[in-house]
């Protein structure tokens, strides 16, 4: 036996376990490669990979310590007494062998895949190869067992309660923070709406991480429930829920080889959606040349797919194809974002129109799940709880429940953008904004991020303003510059003029 030591080391989703190399237990001396053990003495088996430690001033010949990862999920304190052995490879692994020969999966084999994934017995590479070979080709049923898997053993039941609403937009498009705007429409309304969001994976700012501007969005299922019961609607962290906790590890493993394969997210989506008990769901399709989504045929089947697999798990989908040509709203991270999600509530005047819109156009889709509200009326029923005042109310209400925050302040490091010719702004490059914002720190920081002042169809002259960007260290600020010096995302072309021709009767 062993005893347990904690080093405080993060890896990523990754279980690392370290033995001295003159350890008193166990003879290491011909553990050349790496290798995976299994911890015993918790109320589970855990599963890491061995690292061997020189230092016993780290790690004493009679200790076994384990990352924050691994330490979390063996749940025992520090001393408690532990024993190793060596791990057998999953047999699963046989599964994605298969996969990447080209062969279509059973329900049963996305299923061990999953399981073994979830209890950690793939390392990140493992789950990598399962990417590649299951990204290239997945029929439809695979998608559904892929889904059925990543929903897990545990799901929210809401008591009472026929219809569960929510709303995801498949991302790609800068700002878009309509979740916020529409949760506090449809909660004012009286449908309920539990929320789950993500923090930001490749984009400038998640919802989570937008609503975290405002309130505190770390929240449990227990709370979760009194939270809809209280004021029907709630924007949570799904990290913070213990609710398809595969989704989670695959998405760190996706964002680290930046392969986002649209049959796992679709899965993905709809497998945290049904496990947080939603019933009804609007799914927002983003198409533009710059967006995830590039085009209306690529977004038709996606949406079929999506159908198809909601149908089959009683999940009653809406999705729709909108307008992902440019950013929507003003700003891009998160305390632009709420800033824009905030004067749309109030409908302010300078609040963004396009996000005012698209969040009413959005919301109505979901009010209309409502069998009592007749076909059609769903956006005028949205715009009337908006302009009374009420979706405002609504929000106020669900801030002050999940616990409001101080917001943080901009980044004090910016830079304006101008123009460099007059003439008519002919687009703007969404995926170039995203990087920018990103490499300014938008995502790590709620201060950094871009406040767009110009808009495809605004007219400019040279020297205008299009977008001033916000930074909180020097370091990131100087990467963002250096993209922008490069390519800014804007196109400008000249503005024609009119000629009026005049004819002699």
């Amino acid at each position: 036996m062993l005893t347990l030591k904690h080093l405080p080391i993060s890896s990523f989703n990754e279980n690392l376990a370290y033995i001295n190399r003159d350890c008193s237990v166990y003879k290491i001396d011909d553990i050349n490669s790496l290798v995976k053990i299994e911890v015993h003495g918790g109320l589970k088996t855990i599963y890491a990979f061995l690292q061997v430690v020189n230092d016993p001033k780290l790690v004493k010949p009679n200790e076994l310590a384990l990352n924050n990862e691994a330490f979390k999920q063996i749940n025992l304190p520090e001393g408690a007494k532990v024993s190793v052995s060596l791990s057998s490879l999953p047999p699963s692994l046989n599964s994605i062998k298969r996969k990447v020969a080209g062969n279509i999966l059973s329900s049963g084999e996305y299923s061990a895949i999953i399981n073994d994934i979830t209890a950690r017995r793939y390392s990140n590479m493992d789950i990598a190869s399962f990417l590649v070979a299951s990204g290239s080709f997945m029929s439809a049923p695979e998608v559904l067992s892929l889904t059925e898997a990543l929903i897990g053993d545990k799901t929210i039941v809401w008591e009472n309660e026929d219809i569960v609403v929510d709303h995801h937009c498949l991302g790609g498009v800068p700002g878009n923070k309509t979740d916020l705007i529409i949760t506090a429409i449809v909660a004012a309304y009286g449908l309920p709406m539990p929320k789950t969001a993500a923090h930001s994976l490749t984009s400038c700012a998640g919802v989570a991480d937008t609503m975290s501007v405002l309130a505190n969005v770390n929240i449990d299922e227990k709370r979760l429930k009194e939270l809809i019961k209280e004021n029907r609607g709630a924007i949570v962290s799904y990290d913070s829920l213990d609710l398809a906790e595969a989704t989670r590890i695959i998405a760190n493993v996706e964002k680290q080889i930046g392969i986002t394969e649209k049959s796992h997210i679709a899965a993905s989506i709809l497998a945290i959606k049904i496990a947080a008990g939603v019933t009804h769901l609007v799914v927002d399709i983003p198409v533009g040349p710059k967006s995830r989504i590039k085009n209306t045929n690529e977004a038709m089947r996606l949406r079929k797919l999506m159908e198809y697999v909601g149908d089959m798990l009683s999940l009653e989908i809406d999705a729709v194809i909108t307008d992902g040509s440019e950013p929507v709203g003003n700003g891009v991270g998160a305390v632009l974002e709420a800033r824009d999600v905030i004067k749309v509530l109030k409908n302010s005047e300078d609040a963004p129109q396009d996000l005012r819109e698209k969040s009413l156009f959005l919301a109505g889709r979901m009010l209309e799940f409502d069998p009592k509200l007749r076909g059609g009326q769903g956006y005028f029923a949205a715009k009337e709880i908006l302009d009374s005042g009420r979706a405002l109310e609504a929000m106020n209400k669900i801030i002050k429940a999940q616990g409001k925050v101080s917001q943080p302040k901009l980044g004090g490091l910016t830079r304006d953008i101008v123009a460099d010719s007059s003439g008519i702004v002919d687009s703007i490059d969404n995926s170039r904004i995203n990087k920018i914002g990103v490499m300014a720190g938008a995502g790590q920081y709620a201060g950094a991020g871009i406040d767009l002042l110009k808009k495809a169809g605004d007219k400019v002259e040279a020297g205008d303003i299009l977008y001033r960007l916000y930074s909180c260290n020097s370091t990131d600020f100087a990467f963002a510059n250096s993209l922008i010096d490069a390519y800014n995302g804007y196109e400008i072309s000249e503005e024609e003029e009119e000629e009026e021709e005049n004819e002699e009767e």
